[in-house]
């Protein structure tokens, strides 16, 4: 199943899960974050607009990686690379700064996966914001002190 298809199914779009696919176009679903998922989330994305000109933030971005489509979910584009993808469903090429909210039930190797993949379709930058909103900020070399891209980004995330 292409990433079309499954955005266009109105039975998949009414289930309460996270979507995703895999190399071969199945369907991988997830239970809904925790609330204190999406208001990390929230938090990054705002942050990130209000640190970071020339492009955008969004949540739940859409990378087609060689193991399928992840969702990415925080993220930061530039115009230029968002211009690049016309009107596709999905990113080919990932945003400059790929955002993880690490959630109870992720492995240290699935996120490493995904970190190694994101890296691959070009993102600059890979942050993961951990359960007690510490940030811990890495580029294709590994682990960096704080982020190149968005160096006034807090090492911490509060949430109030």
């Amino acid at each position: 199943m292409t990433w079309t298809e499954i955005l266009e199914d109105k039975t998949l779009a009414s289930l309460p899960y996270r979507i995703e696919s895999d190399r071969w176009g199945n369907i991988v679903m997830s239970p809904p974050p925790r609330s204190r998922h999406g208001e990390y989330q929230a938090a990054i994305a705002v942050l990130l607009r209000e640190q970071k000109g020339g492009g955008i933030s969004l949540t739940e971005c859409p990378v087609q990686t060689e193991e399928g489509v992840k969702a990415v979910d925080a993220a930061w584009v530039s115009r230029e690379r968002r211009g690049s993808r016309q009107n596709d469903p999905v990113y080919v090429i990932a945003p400059e700064i790929c955002v993880e909210v690490v959630s109870p039930s992720n492995t240290e190797a699935e996120l490493s996966e995904r970190k190694r993949l994101l890296f691959q379709k070009g993102a600059l930058e890979f942050w993961l914001c951990g359960l007690d909103g510490e940030m811990v900020f890495f580029d294709p070399g590994g682990q960096i002190p704080r982020s190149r891209l968005c160096p006034a980004f807090p090492g911490h995330i509060a949430l109030d």
